[in-house]
Formats: structure tokens, C-alpha cells, sequence
């Protein structure tokens, strides 16, 4: 008896725990189903633009990222600023010697990724600019990048999102896996939710805004997910980001080892911070109405799908019906997901080669959680993972 109650209340927790990804992620599967939204023809003229490139220590890194930008269409469009913060090493200079315009940051106190945007939006907001494009200094852009980013902006959009890409897929297994999770997370999702009318989204890389809207929502994101911290305000004014679908940005992802643990950890143990501290509010936000947030407080409820497998399959093996009904839709919605993942690459094969190895990969996430969550309980700060030199 006792042991029946046990399993009933672990299978009912799991169940609880699965349910608001369950519905999330059936959002997103049904929403591939739906036409593309076409834009509302709005004609804007579009002044100036700068890109932003914040950069801890990236002379590794940064002479790429500012050649594929000298490599867009007509990039004498836009203005590029390489904000070097706290480096120690020659970021500075070597951006300046590739005609990049630097401003260097030192604060030792106030360090990141979002300290870093704060410092030179509040600056450049005083030179007349359009709007501002942020590109990671460890990426490449498409060569329309930049008057894809126009066009946006012409058309009317206060803010976009591109998907964020891995470039470097064929160099580990790791990567390879990391590639087919970002298509989920950073291409799918933001244009399921396009399709539903709902705001993309922000993913730190490949994203824009004009200084109009920064007037009204001024840029104070400091926390180590800055990009979900910005959206979350960008949305409590009303401001809808668009899903720019034809063009991509293309980050290096480490290959292995604590650099990728290091990575995970600030993704989700950020994500962890942001519901821990926004959860309440979004959740209050839904049910007096604002259905908006709706959509923002089940992604953040929707655990990884390593976690999110693992809990279906607990859901499965409860002998209670309603656990094991809701873990069978759980493991057919993350199929569902995952096989539109699969589509929407170029090598369906690999994509299923790599499959093979996420029950390892599961069993190593297992292991970061303690890590993942000592990370949600630290300051912003940058934590600069160790990525491969991005092949061209």
C-alpha cells in the first residue's frame, strides 16, 4: 500500500512537471502545420544602422566574425562597433586594425554580456542611429545579414530575431548534437511561434532593434540570459519581435569537455534564474488575461528534452493511467518535435546517426545538475566557454 502510494505521488509529480512542456511543445508541432504569416507592408525609411559585437577575449575569434560582416551585401550600411569588455588580451587592437570602431569597457564589478550592451547602447543611443543589430564576436552572418536586417526594419518591425545556427556541426559528436537541439530551439520554435502571431523571441545573437523602441524600453538586461531578461521586457510593453527567416547568424559550439559544460550551464541554470524570479509574475500576468505571457511562462516550464524524456518515461512506467497516458504524449510530442528538427536539416542520415548517442548524453546531463543549479544563483558575469577556431 505504502509503495503503490509512493509510485502514484512520483508519477503524479513527473506528470506535473511534463504537462506545461507537453502542451508547449504540441504548440510548436502543430503550429509547423500552419501557413508562414506574411508581414503587414509598412514602409519605414531606415537611417543608419549599428552593429554591436560584445567581446571578452575574443582575438581568437573576432577577425571572423568582422570579416563575414565586411563580406554582407552593401555593408557600408551600417556602422560596426567590437565593444571589448574587461579583455586582457588583443581583442581591442586587432578589431581596430579591421576598421572596426572599439569602445573599451572596464568594470570589474559590473561584468557580462548584458553590462556590456548597456554600456555602449547608452552611448551610441545619443548618434542619430535607426536601430542596433547584435552579432556574438564568435559567429559569421549570411551575406545578406545586413540587408535582410534592413528590410526589416523598412517593413516596420520594432525588433527581430534570425535563427542562431551552429557552424561548426561536423567536428564531434557534441557539436553535432548541439546542432540538432539549436535547430529546435533557435529555428523551429521562433518560426512556430511566427506562425501562431506570437513574438520570436530573443536568442542573444542575431537580433535587432530600433532606438525607437529602445526609448521605450531602454536596454538594462544584466543577467547571464540577458536575451530572455530583454524579451521578457520588450513584451510587458507590448513590443512584438519578428522572426527573420531569411538570413541566419552561425556560432562555433565547443566540441567537448568542460568548455561544453560551461555552456549548458549558463543556458539552463539562466533559464532556471529566470523562472525562479519571473515564474510568479508571468503565471499572475496569465491569469488576470494577458494571454501574451502565456506562451513565454510554458517555454520556461519545458525542461530540457533530456529531463523532459526522462520524465515521460517515469510518467510510462507509473501504474497509473493518467501518468502513463500523459508520458506517452509527452515521448510522442518530443518525437514529433525532434523528427521536424531532422527536416529541417541537410543531412537527414547524420541527424539519425547522432540520435544514437542521446541516451548517453541524457546520462551526462544527469550529472550537470548540481552545476546547473549553482550557475542559476550566480551574478552575470562572463564565462567564456573554450570553442574550436571556426572553420571557414
Amino acid at each position: 500500500m505504502h509503495t503503490e502510494v509512493l509510485l502514484n505521488t512520483i508519477g503524479l509529480t513527473a506528470a506535473a512537471a511534463i504537462l506545461p512542456g507537453a502542451v508547449e511543445l504540441n504548440l510548436f508541432n502543430l503550429a509547423g502545420l500552419l501557413p508562414k504569416r506574411a508581414p503587414a507592408k509598412v514602409s519605414t525609411f531606415v537611417g543608419k544602422i549599428a552593429v554591436l559585437i560584445p567581446a571578452h577575449n575574443e582575438e581568437a575569434s573576432i577577425g571572423r566574425c568582422l570579416e563575414s560582416l565586411s563580406r554582407c551585401d552593401n555593408p557600408n550600411i551600417a556602422d560596426i562597433y567590437v565593444i571589448a569588455d574587461n579583455c586582457t588580451d588583443r581583442t581591442a587592437s586587432f578589431a581596430a586594425d579591421l576598421g572596426a570602431c572599439v569602445m573599451v569597457r572596464r568594470d570589474p564589478e559590473r561584468r557580462g554580456k548584458g553590462q556590456a550592451l548597456e554600456f555602449a547602447l547608452s552611448r551610441l543611443m545619443r548618434c542619430g542611429y535607426h536601430a542596433f543589430v547584435i552579432v556574438d564576436a564568435d559567429s559569421r552572418v549570411e551575406e545578406n545579414f545586413l540587408l535582410e536586417a534592413r528590410s526589416a526594419f523598412a517593413s516596420g518591425a520594432e525588433a527581430f530575431q534570425c535563427p542562431y545556427l551552429v557552424s561548426n556541426r561536423d567536428e564531434s559528436r557534441s557539436t553535432r548534437l548541439m546542432d540538432l537541439a539549436l535547430r529546435g530551439f533557435n529555428l523551429v520554435r521562433p518560426q512556430s511561434r511566427a506562425r501562431l502571431g506570437l513574438s520570436a523571441g530573443i536568442l542573444g545573437n542575431g537580433w535587432g532593434v530600433t532606438a525607437e523602441t529602445l526609448r521605450r524600453v531602454p536596454y538594462r538586461a544584466g543577467s547571464v540570459v540577458e536575451d530572455l531578461e530583454y524579451h521578457l521586457e520588450l513584451l510587458e510593453h507590448g513590443v512584438h519581435v519578428r522572426y527573420l527567416g531569411s538570413t541566419a547568424v552561425y556560432g562555433a559550439m565547443p566540441t567537448g569537455g568542460k568548455g561544453r559544460a560551461t555552456q549548458r550551464a549558463r543556458w539552463e541554470g539562466g533559464r532556471l534564474r529566470m523562472l525562479r524570479e519571473n515564474g510568479g509574475k508571468l503565471a499572475k500576468a496569465v491569469f488576470s488575461g494577458d494571454w501574451r505571457m502565456a506562451e513565454v511562462l510554458l517555454d520556461l516550464l519545458l525542461p530540457p528534452l533530456g529531463y523532459y524524456v526522462l520524465l515521460a518515461v517515469l510518467c510510462c512506467v507509473i501504474p497509473h493511467s493518467f501518468c502513463r497516458i500523459l508520458g506517452a504524449v509527452g515521448l510522442i510530442s518530443v518525437a514529433w518535435h525532434v523528427i521536424t528538427c531532422v527536416l529541417c536539416g541537410n543531412s537527414i542520415q547524420q541527424d539519425l546517426k547522432t540520435l544514437v548517442s542521446v541516451p548517453v548524453y541524457i546520462g551526462w546531463k544527469l550529472l550537470q545538475i548540481p552545476l546547473i543549479v549553482t550557475t542559476s544563483f550566480k551574478r552575470a558575469a562572463w564565462i567564456r566557454t573554450t570553442r574550436p577556431l571556426e572553420a571557414e
